[in-house]
């Protein structure tokens, strides 16, 4: 029984044994044919890797050789020169436009604007206006700045054809017994700045004049006058001394300056108002000013004693009168240096 036993248990060891070597054998067996794949792999990397950089640009490539290693300098040269010629660039960009910007400002700001769709036309009798009225600005150089600042603005838009005009342009000058003459020749002196720009001629009204006319003669020549001149092409109209006229007459300047019915829309009209008062202050504020030519004129033409004459006139029609011509009122002051015959 015990021989049996033996003859069992040996073919089983004898097969493990078998089964182990087996294993212990495959991968031995296996083991070349890995290192000769990976062998391959490599190889056809590197063959490709070397068919890649010889289709490239030679200084691209890699070599081993010293040539080789020069020409993989070059571009290297070239890259770092590249960052900064860029840089020069840049900074030469931006000093260019430190000096230009500032340079076309100042140059630009001393060109005076036009308003904006402004023909040649247009833009040469602007340039016209503005050159006449600098010069009397340095003529006149005792008058307060914003009487040229407003005076200016308010007739330059009537220089634009291309703007619809509703209303004429309504100026009122004032000043005290000392500054006469300078009311009269300021007040003419802008206006023929105004018609010269046009190739046009001004109207010329004096009150002084008509004063002891009859009222009703008095609107008939004013209306006669103006509407004739308007009508020839002439732009503006003078009317020196309003406060004298006779206080009838004046209505007519409702045809004139209404706000919506005016019978001519494209001119200017300016009046003057010579007030009683000996000094007109110069610490007054333009709506003072103001409201001393509405009190004085109110005097004038409605008061106690007023001739037979004005009896045409009450406070009703003086008021729509007054917002009709008193679109702008502007203090004149004395001027020294006007001859005695003449204004400049």
């Amino acid at each position: 029984g015990g021989s049996v036993t033996y003859s069992e248990e040996t073919p089983a060891k004898e097969k493990a044994k078998v089964y182990d070597s087996n294993e212990i054998e495959k991968p031995a067996q296996r083991q070349p044919n890995i290192y000769a794949q990976l062998k391959e792999i490599k190889a056809d990397f590197l063959e490709k890797n070397q068919e890649h950089h010889s289709t490239s640009t030679p200084q691209t490539g890699r070599s081993k050789s010293p040539s080789g290693t020069g020409k993989q300098s070059q571009p290297l040269a070239k890259n770092d020169g590249e960052p900064q010629s860029g840089f020069h660039k840049g900074q030469t960009l931006l000093l260019v436009l430190l000096i230009g910007v500032p340079l076309l400002y100042v140059l630009w700001s001393g060109i005076p604007s036009l308003p904006y769709g402004t023909s040649n036309r247009d833009a040469e009798v602007l340039q016209t206006f503005r050159a006449r009225m600098k010069e009397l600005k340095n003529t006149y150089q005792s008058q307060d700045p914003n009487l040229w600042r407003r005076a200016h603005g308010f007739l330059e838009k009537r220089l634009n054809t291309s703007r619809v005009h509703l209303e004429p342009a309504i100026l009122l000058f004032t000043a005290g017994q000392e500054a006469e003459r300078a009311l009269r020749c300021l007040s003419k002196e802008i206006a023929d700045a105004f018609a010269f720009s046009q190739n046009a001629t001004t109207i010329h009204i004096n009150g002084v004049d008509k004063a002891v006319q009859d009222s009703d003669l008095v609107k008939l020549e004013v209306d006669n006058e103006l509407s004739s001149g308007f009508s020839k092409g002439k732009k503006v109209a003078v009317v020196h001394r309003f406060e004298s006229l006779p206080a009838g007459s004046t209505l007519i300047f409702y045809k004139y300056c209404d706000h919506e019915n005016a019978a001519f829309k494209d001119v200017a009209l300016l009046l003057t108002v010579l007030l009683d008062e000996q000094s007109l202050r110069k610490s007054l504020t333009f709506q003072e000013v103001e409201e001393k030519v509405r009190d004085f004129l109110w005097a004038k033409f409605t008061g106690p004693g007023v001739p037979s004459s004005y009896n045409s006139m009450d406070t009703d029609k003086l008021s729509g009168l007054w917002s009709r011509i008193s679109h702008l009122v502007l203090p004149v002051w004395p001027e020294k240096g006007l001859p005695l015959e003449g204004c400049t």
